[in-house]
């Protein structure tokens, strides 16, 4: 797995809009990563793969909807509010070099769960570092929430057959012509 470098430091978070906007930014991609990684799973025939990139996709946007209506008006309070991570995605968010079109629902599983970690860290250091007593309350409740999703997909884990050997062996694979 890809493990995009997250900043040492948590972004520095001067609002609760920002903090709001920041978490809902993460569970918006997550979502929509999860809904793409569905829908090409779903071209390679690959169901059993995209039917747990749906199942985190709607979680992961339950979580969004929980965010955005807990956020209210301090997402449109004055100006908007402004988010940022280290890497070119969210830290919760799969990362498309870690995905095969043969891969398994364990592979997939194995992702989510690595990202949901990176979650609970991220939200943790913001609790950690932050000033405003607000932020880090929320930071801490979100770290709480990511930790459940860890144990869900645990639990998830515990009812997948581990994967065979060869697992990701591509009998026709491409041809690319020079």
């Amino acid at each position: 797995m890809t493990d995009i470098t997250q900043s040492n430091e948590p972004p520095k978070l001067n609002s609760v809009a920002e903090f709001f906007a920041q978490a809902l930014a993460i569970e918006v991609e997550a979502t929509e990563r999860y809904k793409l990684l569905a829908d090409q799973m779903e071209v390679h025939n690959n169901k059993q793969t995209a039917a747990i990139f749906r199942k985190m996709a709607l979680i992961e946007g339950e979580h969004r909807d929980e965010i955005a209506r807990r956020a209210g008006n301090a997402l449109v309070a004055g100006r908007p509010a402004s988010f940022s991570w280290i890497g070119p995605d969210g830290p919760e968010t799969i990362d498309c070099e870690d995905v095969h079109y043969l891969m398994t629902p364990r592979r997939a599983l194995l992702l989510a769960r690595f990202n949901e970690e990176r979650a609970v860290k991220y939200f943790e250091a913001i609790a950690a570092a932050a000033i405003d007593p607000q932020i880090a309350a929320f930071a801490a409740e979100m770290a709480a929430e990511e930790r459940d999703h860890v144990i869900w997909v645990d639990q998830w884990l515990e009812q997948v057959a581990p994967d065979e050997p060869g697992w990701d062996e591509d009998p026709d694979p491409p041809v690319h012509s020079e």
